[in-house]
Order: structure tokens, then C-alpha cells, then sequence
């Protein structure tokens, strides 16, 4: 059985900008949840930000995946759930090809992928968990498109963003993600003054608040 849903709302330009300038780390400092963890980048350094468009698939069957490829915008980021198969790939050259020709700006497989120096050469951003010779088929056993779905142990929507940088990657709820560049800002721009301070012989510890626990 195969689920096509609606492709999402993309995010508004002027909350990627805003995403765009900010770490994903920097997040980090804030909240545990809603991070891709155990996936790591096909090159670095990278940054993107853009939509959710989730993608479900049942293992070995990577129908979903050929099919959503066709639905991505420009601004759109690939996100697949492999249902747990963290052996196969369900990405590789063509899929690489079909999504940066459509503009989208990234993928985020929890699975391994293929075609290492094919996929760097079309210049796609891909976060896996690695590379695999062993691919899925085209079976048409059953898949879905833009419902919810677990990456890395975060659930994403579609709709929801994608950030990502050389670090890591982060699902961040639309609604809350517009005000979310500023504060991130805010944080960076506070340990500009606290380098000069060190570089005089100030205390990271007094800075960062671990001073106030010394025994």
C-alpha cells in the first residue's frame, strides 16, 4: 500500500536566512531532542537549511523514495525513515542527480547510501550512516510520502525544517523555528566578548557559569 500525501507549506525565506547564519550546536546548547543522531556528512564543511519532505519506506522497497525525488521544489530537503535497515541504501547517483535538479538543497537518509564520488560531484549535501554497496530495489511493495517519520531517533514531519552544518542535523517544529534564528544569534554573539576576555587571561569558567560549582 502506498501513502502520497500533499506536499508540504515550505518555510518562509526569511526564516532560512535567519537558520542559515546560526550552528546547529548552538541549538544543542539548549535542548536534547530533535537531532539526527548517528548520522554523518558526505563532505565537509556543509550548511542547509529547508522543508521536510519524509519519505517512509518498508526496508528493501525504495519506490517512495524514486517517486518523492520527482515531487522535490526548490528550498526542499529529502528525509527518509529505512524503517530501521540502517544497512542498505536507497540513495545513490540518479536519486542524487534527480533531487539537486529539482533544487533541493539536502537529504537526510537514516540508511547508508551509494555512488560516493558520483553523488559528491553533483554537489547534493547527504547525511547517512555511511555508504553501502547493497542498494534497495524498485519492488512497489509499499511506501510513503509526507507523513510522519523517525530520523535518527527524532520524529519529523513534513513541513517541519531542516537545518544542518558540518555538525549535525536538527527537525525544528515551522511555527517555533521563526523566531529561533534570533535567539541563536544572540547566543553566538555573546562569546564574542568572552574570546577577548580570554585571550587577556579571562576564565572560560566564569563565562560559561562553571566557576560558581569549584569545590
Amino acid at each position: 500500500m502506498f501513502t502520497i500525501n500533499p506536499m508540504p507549506t515550505q518555510i518562509a525565506p526569511d526564516t532560512v536566512a535567519s537558520l542559515s547564519d546560526v550552528c546547529v550546536s548552538t541549538l544543542g546548547h539548549l535542548r536534547d531532542h530533535g537531532f539526527a543522531i548517528g548520522l554523518e556528512p558526505n563532505a565537509r564543511p556543509l550548511r542547509f537549511v529547508g522543508t521536510a519532505v519524509t519519505v517512509r519506506i518498508p526496508h528493501l522497497d525504495s519506490t517512495a523514495v524514486h517517486i518523492a525525488a520527482d515531487m522535490l521544489r526548490p528550498g526542499d530537503v529529502l528525509v527518509v525513515d529505512q524503517s530501521g535497515d540502517h544497512d542498505r541504501s536507497c540513495l545513490g547517483g540518479l536519486v542524487a542527480f534527480t533531487a539537486k535538479a529539482r533544487g533541493a538543497v539536502g537529504a537526510v537518509i537514516d540508511g547508508r547510501i551509494n555512488d560516493h564520488d558520483e553523488t559528491l560531484e553533483y554537489g547534493l549535501p547527504v547525511f547517512s550512516r555511511g555508504y553501502s554497496p547493497l542498494t534497495t530495489r524498485i519492488s512497489g511493495i509499499e511506501g510513503a510520502i509526507n507523513v510522519p517519520i523517525s530520523v535518527g531517533g527524532s520524529v519529523v514531519h513534513p513541513g517541519d525544517v531542516v537545518m544542518a552544518d558540518s555538525d549535525g542535523v536538527a527537525f525544528i517544529d515551522p511555527v517555533e523555528a521563526a523566531d529561533l534564528g534570533a535567539l541563536l544569534a544572540s547566543k553566538e554573539a555573546a562569546e564574542v566578548p568572552a574570546r577577548a576576555a580570554i585571550a587577556d587571561g579571562g576564565s572560560i569558567a566564569e563565562f560559561s557559569g562553571a566557576a560558581n560549582f569549584r569545590p
